[in-house]
């Protein structure tokens, strides 16, 4: 069963932005992804796992997500 999530443009806590596109699902592992594409750069699709994308990380500010949702997609 595919995990709750939005797509949209996302913020990373060190500050650089994200289109979220979809989830994908690991064919051997079964084990979910987040797929995005930086909004800077050469645009290039990339895949991270889904519980590390989503997950909290410790910054000298405190715990933050990795990633904040900015815009839902429309």
């Amino acid at each position: 069963m595919k995990p709750p999530f939005t797509p949209g443009k996302y913020q990373h806590y060190k500050g650089n932005f994200y289109q979220v596109i979809d989830l994908a699902c690991h064919s051997e592992s079964e084990q979910w992804h987040v797929v995005y594409r930086p909004l800077y750069g050469s645009g290039d699709l990339w895949v991270r796992p889904y519980d590390m994308f989503f997950e909290a990380v410790i910054t000298p500010q405190g715990k933050l997500p990795r990633f904040t949702l900015i815009t839902p997609s429309e």
